[in-house]
């Protein structure tokens, strides 16, 4: 029985059904793992330590030895994807409804999906369409991996007034803390990097579950089209912003675009952030529906959006060498 290829071929599998097979049995039968000791430790309870341990193995993959063109092109999109999620998550704190609330979507769910990308799904389309310096970028990429970002924009809306009650300097390095740690780690021995990178992927179905044990459907049915409509932003808004920005700058523009997606690790972000200010708490659920649709969403949006960018691009015989050398 093939478990893995099976989850492997639904964009987000790993995380998203995980996610919905423990919201179905909250649902349906809330008691049944809520049994004590280790099933509910594991199952119920386990979320935020294994959120913790997921961010102190992908603190250890941000690699801060490559320097050069790719660092260039990835502070670039790093900072692209967030000024995108942090200014329309600012618009939606400013415009939201006394439910806390923009559009439906809670303003946490935008900034954690916009100014989070799917690594893998970026590496595959610069795999095609992109350079070694392209691939090389996603090092410095890895820093959007997580609520890190976040937090930052958080924090600053929290400094204009927009956020009451936000994070103390404590619960901020508390949260950062793991990150830098495996940072560390990571930079000191490659061979803890290479260690703690198998961990990032095997963590994400289970802190997924654990998650999933906190959500039922009436949140499903509330959140999902909101978060299907923020992963068609993603694409759209991300993607498109770094589409332009690499085109003006003379670099491939289709690896710009490669960064408009929703990553899995995103979901946690949600529970993440409301651990670290009780502010956030009564949107958690919701928000953490609404990144699973978008990640689902954009998995499956970016690739279309990018494919289109490629024949538009090819009509006008601007397509870049080495895009058209993959192509080819």
């Amino acid at each position: 029985m093939r478990i893995k290829a099976a989850l492997d071929r639904i964009p987000g599998g790993m995380m998203v059904v995980p996610l919905l097979l423990a919201a179905t049995i909250n649902t349906f039968a809330p008691d049944l793992l809520r049994i004590g000791n280790f099933t509910e430790a594991l199952f119920v309870n386990s979320a935020s330590a294994l959120i913790a341990l997921f961010l102190l193995c992908a603190g250890a993959q941000i690699n801060l030895r490559n320097f050069g063109v790719s660092v260039g092109k990835g502070a670039t999109l790093l900072t692209m994807k967030w000024l995108v999620g942090a200014t329309i998550g600012l618009l939606a704190f400013a415009l939201a409804g006394p439910n806390g609330l923009f559009l439906g979507l809670a303003p946490i769910a935008i900034i954690a999906a916009m100014t989070n990308s799917n690594g893998g799904l970026y590496m595959a389309i610069v795999g095609q369409y992109g350079k070694e310096d392209d691939k090389a970028a996603y090092s410095l990429l890895a820093l959007n991996d997580g609520p890190f970002l976040t937090m930052i924009a958080l924090s600053i809306f929290g400094a204009m007034g927009f956020v009451e009650g936000f994070f103390s300097f404590t619960s901020f390095i508390s949260v950062l803390l793991p990150i830098i740690i495996g940072m560390v780690l990571g930079n000191l021995d490659g061979d803890m990097r290479q260690f703690l990178a198998k961990g990032s992927d095997m963590l994400i179905p289970f802190f997924a579950f654990a998650l999933g044990m906190g959500i039922n459907f009436q949140a499903i049915i509330t959140g999902g089209l909101s978060g299907i409509l923020l992963g068609v932003a993603t694409v759209i808004l991300t993607g498109g912003a770094g589409y332009l920005v690499f085109k003006m700058l003379g670099w491939n523009p289709i690896v710009g675009a490669a960064e408009g997606s929703t990553a899995g690790n995103a979901v946690a972000t949600p529970a993440a952030i409301a651990g670290a200010s009780a502010a956030f708490a009564s949107v958690s659920e919701l928000a953490t529906v609404q990144v699973a649709a978008s990640t689902v969403t954009t998995a499956i949006l970016l690739p279309i959006f990018i494919a289109f960018l490629v024949k538009r691009l090819e009509k006008k015989g601007k397509l870049p060498a080495s895009a058209n050398s993959k192509t080819a």
